[in-house]
């Protein structure tokens, strides 16, 4: 469906196409935050088999290395590849679960949706996220517009069980993962809508950029490391694990379009604040200053409660020049929405910004 919206065109020798087709795979490989083995084992055959070089960091995330003209300093683009999600808390006598959320987002905003269950040998339960009063016909009106929280959603599993006894015969036990569909659907006008846009874009928009250097056979002007986390929603992404070289750290993460935003689903943002940090300003402007001489669309924008790999590192004491950018989304933490031409924007900004002196 997408396709008919790009027609089939490559803008800048981009593969938007294939972007997306790189974001739906790894939507589909569930990483809530302490899940994330998998689908950094996929990202590292990906970058190898684009030609980089790839280590594992001791705490499990990934880096890889594009060679550039100048080793001796060298630019880190960071990308998260954990999620939101939840994890089985406790097992009711009913065989109902209730559960913790890992990382942000308001209660109600999985309420409905379908899920899985992981237990510790991988196996994957059926099962969906309910409200304890949804039966109106049973519990009135009153308590099905009542709170949602931690005491009252709840996960329904799809099997024939009644009892705590039951859920432990098929094998879930207290610590196990939940994981949301991600509902992945790109509109014949260019929207993207799914869960875990956050941070799954990146993931694409980065292989998306490597593709771009090898198949046009050109370098960046200093060597690149792509430092793929897997913490960040737990608010510890990138760690002391940053290649020694790197000048300048630019994280790569979504930017919340609503009220009082400058941000659009259209263009890329470039933060300026954080709820942690202040961003560089010498940073901040070079990206302003490339964006504006190459009529990329994109905005300045403030973000009171938010975070990224680059502030976190930065208050664990990194020695950097530091930045944040990504795609405008609607609906952060919930049902997100962006528009392909927000992740085209973001994508030709970095690659400009790794050519430039």
């Amino acid at each position: 469906m997408y396709k008919r919206f790009l027609g089939g065109k490559k803008v800048m020798n981009l593969d938007l196409v294939n972007t997306l087709e790189m974001m739906k795979k790894y939507l589909n490989i569930p990483s809530p935050g302490g899940y994330t083995l998998n689908a950094i084992i996929e990202a590292k055959k990906d970058f190898e088999a684009l030609g980089l070089s790839v280590h594992f960091t001791k705490k499990g995330a990934l880096i890889a290395t594009l060679r550039g003209e100048i080793d001796d300093e060298q630019l880190t683009i960071s990308a998260h590849m954990d999620t939101l999600g939840a994890m089985v808390k406790e097992i009711l006598p009913n065989g109902y679960l209730r559960y913790h959320k890992i990382g942000g987002g308001a209660w109600a905003s999985i309420e409905g949706e379908n899920c899985y269950v992981i237990n510790n040998k991988g196996e994957k339960i059926r099962g969906s996220i309910t409200f304890k009063y949804a039966a109106s016909h049973i519990y009135g009106q009153e308590k099905a517009n009542s709170e949602r929280n931690e005491n009252t959603m709840l996960v329904r599993l799809d099997e024939k069980i009644s009892s705590k006894e039951d859920v432990l015969k098929l094998g879930i036990n207290v610590g196990d993962f939940v994981v949301m569909d991600p509902r992945f659907e790109v509109t014949p006008s260019g929207f993207i809508k799914s869960r875990y846009i956050d941070d799954k874009s990146a993931i694409a928009m980065v292989l998306e950029i490597c593709r771009y250097f090898k198949d046009n056979n050109i370098m960046p002007k200093y060597t690149t490391n792509f430092y793929i986390s897997n913490f960040e929603e737990m608010g510890h992404g990138l760690s002391s694990a940053i290649p020694e070289k790197t000048k300048e750290l630019v994280a790569i993460d979504i930017a919340p379009v609503g009220e009082a935003q400058t941000s659009s689903e259209y263009s890329v943002s470039i933060a300026a604040k954080d709820r942690k940090s202040v961003y560089d300003f010498y940073l901040r402007n070079k990206l302003v200053q490339i964006a504006e001489n190459s009529g990329i669309d994109y905005a300045v924008d403030v973000f009171n409660s938010y975070s990224s790999d680059a502030t976190q590192a930065i208050l664990w004491g990194a020695d950097l020049k530091f930045a944040c950018l990504g795609p405008g989304v609607s609906a952060t933490h919930h049902y997100e929405r962006t528009h392909i031409t927000a992740l085209e924007n973001t994508i030709k900004l970095l690659i400009k910004y790794m050519l430039a002196k």
